[in-house]
């Protein structure tokens, strides 16, 4: 049994990151979805808990996706839950350079490898940090992400 772990801040989850949601849950015999707080972004636009909850809301016709919630470093965590590789979604050469060096870095530090999906050119361009931006302005981007979470969007939506 193959199982991988797909670490991300999701704030808030998005098409994008469903698509490789619902790849690796095709490639793998199990999937463990990671939200985590990123101490290099500001505010997160939703709690913890909203985006644990979000997730697992967004994955459940997923029947192999387990999802959590955590704070440690992505490679003790790895360890911790005994996965076989790290996941990482790519939209583009930009994401790359990033993952890969951070790719590099976590197998130095802990031998975990890490496998990159790359998107389709229809999602390639979607970002979480669009997101909260349009969103924060009072902008529909409901065709961006799951049912289930454009509704939590449209609550945060100046009034």
């Amino acid at each position: 049994m193959v199982k991988v772990l797909y670490p991300g801040s999701f704030d808030p989850v998005h098409n994008g990151h469903m698509e490789i949601c619902a790849t690796a849950s095709r490639l793998f015999d199990h999937v463990i979805v990671a939200a985590m707080r990123n101490p290099q972004k500001s505010s997160p636009f939703f709690t913890d808990q909203e985006r644990v909850e979000m997730l697992t809301d967004a994955c459940e016709h997923l029947g192999n996706v387990e999802v959590v919630q955590f704070g440690e470093l992505v490679v003790d965590l790895a360890r911790r839950l005994e996965v076989d590789f790290i996941i990482k979604g790519l939209r583009g050469s930009a994401d790359f350079e990033s993952e890969l060096q951070m790719a590099q870095m976590n197998k130095s530090v802990s031998g975990v490898e890490t496998l990159f999906l790359p998107s389709t050119s229809e999602n390639a361009f979607i970002a979480s940090k669009y997101i909260r931006d349009i969103t924060a302005f009072g902008t529909d981007c409901s065709h961006l992400v799951p049912e289930s979470i454009a509704q939590r969007l449209r609550e945060k939506m100046p009034k």
